[in-house]
């Protein structure tokens, strides 16, 4: 089954959508104005029930089916924030809004979203209900966390979620997606080695802490190359390393920051545990003190393999083929809270040749909606069919 045509004819409202989407970005939880956009719509669009305020800001539209036997509801989620980037596309849609744009694309996503929640909204072709859900903070604040903690799938009696992100040099409107561990968690590092200041001609009455912070950039490789089973993939990066800048002292504490981003919990505490026990040692055999705080951020996004495997087979309905098995990004998604919530899958949609994700001339592809729409209403009405 190609593009469904009732979905394709929608092409120019979803282009404008999200074009006003694109020209009023908003930040995080701060999505007020875009929140009050989508519920109006949902509502216009003659949704069951239209909630607000689930996760500080987010949007939930219920679409019932024809009919109710199942006693299943498929939630279907979108993000809603932007970048603080200043954008740099050109677009006639371009950010008014100094230093904020949609630099990751989930303008597009909603606009998809709220085509295919029309579309249900009309046709119903379906047994069970339908959760359409718009979440704010994606890209700092876990706001999808956030939605889980307030009740989201429990008020909404949500059974499997799904979610879709585009995928920019894969070719307009073709999917990808694969089975297990998908996107990486994300853990961010900050080490503190406080030494003893003093004159740098002077280094025998120092503790110099930048020759402790020097040696822990290089011993934490070794995390990944003697830790980490090498069948499996981590990335720890050091991102900075500041001192006090001067010619002739010797500083009194160097500061580093980093990451470390994997795919399942156990190598997650590993990297910590490893991380923790090389501060501490490099730091004692140099005589000085080395603090480790870390901040921890999203989860690995896990799909579940039946729910992937299902959510493939709709794609190939819409595009005639679907990457079973492209690889896993280092990337993360807070859309991995509602995966420990509840099984489902997050697939990946064309975006053409365009410019990397937050990078400021990104731009989504108005020519990926009627695909990506599509595979939301077929997979809505394939997950609750009617008998």
């Amino acid at each position: 089954m190609p593009i469904l045509n009732s979905v394709a004819a929608l092409q120019p409202d979803m282009v404008e959508w999200r074009h006003d989407f694109h020209r009023h970005p908003e930040l995080e939880f701060d999505v007020h104005r875009t929140a009050g956009i989508v519920a109006e719509k949902l509502r216009a669009f003659g949704c069951d029930e239209v909630v607000e305020g689930i996760g500080r800001t987010g949007v939930v539209g219920l679409i019932r089916g024809r009919a109710g036997t199942s006693g299943r509801v498929v939630g279907l989620r979108s993000d809603m924030d932007a970048l603080p980037i200043a954008e740099a596309t050109g677009a006639a849609h371009a950010s008014t809004v100094p230093g904020k744009m949609h630099a990751c694309g989930h303008d597009g996503h909603m606009a998809m979203l709220l085509g295919a929640a029309k579309h249900l909204a009309e046709t119903r072709n379906f047994d069970g209900a339908v959760a359409v859900i718009f979440q704010p903070a994606e890209e700092a604040g876990a706001g999808g966390e956030k939605m889980v903690q307030d009740g989201l799938m429990e008020r909404f009696g949500v059974t499997e979620v799904y979610g879709m992100h585009n995928m920019p040099d894969l070719p307009v409107g073709q999917f990808a997606i694969r089975s297990g561990p998908a996107l990486a968690s994300t853990d961010e590092f900050t080490i503190t080695f406080t030494g003893k200041g003093g004159h740098a001609a002077k280094p025998h009455f120092c503790i110099d802490p930048t020759v402790a912070a020097c040696r822990f950039v290089r011993a934490a490789q070794s995390v990944v190359s003697r830790s980490l089973d090498p069948t499996e993939m981590m990335v720890v990066t050091v991102c900075s390393l500041t001192t006090a800048e001067s010619y002739n002292v010797i500083p009194q504490t160097a500061r580093m920051t980093g990451t470390v981003r994997c795919y399942s919990e156990e190598n997650r505490a590993m990297a910590r545990e490893r991380l923790d026990a090389l501060a501490a040692g490099i730091a004692a055999s140099a005589g000085a003190v080395g603090a480790v705080e870390w901040e921890r951020g999203y989860p690995p996004t896990v799909n579940d393999p039946e729910r992937a495997a299902f959510a493939a087979e709709t794609a190939e309905e819409i595009a005639g083929a679907c990457i079973r098995d492209t690889p896993p990004l280092l990337g993360a998604e807070d859309f991995a809270y509602m995966l420990e919530a509840r099984p489902g899958a997050m697939i990946m949609v064309g975006n053409g040749p365009s410019a990397a994700c937050h990078h400021p001339a990104y731009d989504f592809a108005d020519e990926t909606m009627p695909a990506g729409a599509s595979y939301w209403v077929r997979l809505a009405e394939r997950a609750l069919p009617l008998s």
